[in-house]
Order: C-alpha cells, then sequence, then structure tokens
C-alpha cells in the first residue's frame, strides 16, 4: 500500500473516531457506550429508509462510518414495516442489553444532532422528510 493509501485510511480512522467522541462528550458517555449508539442509530436510520433515501445518506458518510452504517445490512429488503417513532426507540435500546440509556429519545437526537452538523443540510432535509412525522420529532429542525 502506498503512503498516500494510509494516509487516507488513517484519516478514516480519526474521522470515526471523532464522531465517537463528539456522541461521547454530547452525552457524558464513554467511547464505547458512544460507539454502541451510533452503530445502533445509524442501522435504525438505514432500515427506516427507502432504498434510494437510505444509499444517498451513505454517500455523505465518512468511510468507516459508512462500514459501521452497512454492518450486517441483509440488502434489498424493504424498509422496516412498523417505522413508528417507539419501534424506533425500542430498537435503539434493544441494542443496549442489560443497560439502555435512561433517556433513549435523548441519545438518539444526540445521533441526529451529529449528523446535522456533519452532513450537508440538503441530505438532512432529505432524510428527514423521508421519516414519519413521529420519529422527525426526533430530529433536531433547523
Amino acid at each position: 500500500m502506498t503512503h498516500t493509501g494510509i494516509t487516507k485510511f488513517t484519516h478514516a480512522a480519526e474521522q470515526a473516531q471523532a464522531w465517537v467522541n463528539e456522541i461521547a462528550d454530547d452525552l457524558g458517555w464513554n467511547e464505547s457506550r458512544a460507539y454502541l449508539l451510533l452503530r445502533s442509530v445509524l442501522h435504525a436510520l438505514r432500515d427506516w429508509l427507502e432504498p434510494e433515501e437510505m444509499a444517498d445518506l451513505s454517500a455523505q458518510l465518512p468511510l468507516l462510518v459508512r462500514g459501521i452504517y452497512f454492518e450486517g445490512w441483509k440488502g434489498l429488503e424493504p424498509p422496516t414495516p412498523d417505522r413508528s417513532k417507539q419501534a424506533f426507540v425500542e430498537r435503539v435500546a434493544a441494542d443496549f442489553a442489560n443497560k439502555p440509556p435512561e433517556d433513549p429519545e435523548s441519545a438518539i437526537a444526540a445521533v441526529f444532532r451529529l449528523l446535522d452538523r456533519h452532513l450537508s443540510a440538503g441530505e438532512i432535509v432529505q432524510v428527514r422528510g423521508s421519516m414519519r412525522m413521529q420519529l422527525r420529532h426526533l430530529w433536531p429542525a433547523h
């Protein structure tokens, strides 16, 4: 591998770590718990979106974060049938096994705020617009 390739890989790892650190700082959590939240919210979001919007969102994610987003994806399956806010919150909380967040809605909103800071405003508008109204309320509006 060339030095340039290694530099790009290092930068991708630094970006992913920075995202985890931002969530950890925002919520006062440790990095492991913040990573689990980021992963869980990205997976739930991926499975709630229509395929076209899911792909558009992925294109804006940093390289390693995009890998997290697609981890375990089964492809070509339709979005989750019950795309309600409650189902989304329960899905995220379930990933925490015995220690779910005390306030899962606030934790989810922290990830959405992170996406607001790092993705284009146009993409955020499209993603929010494709969500059901209940779930949209978890995403801070501009």
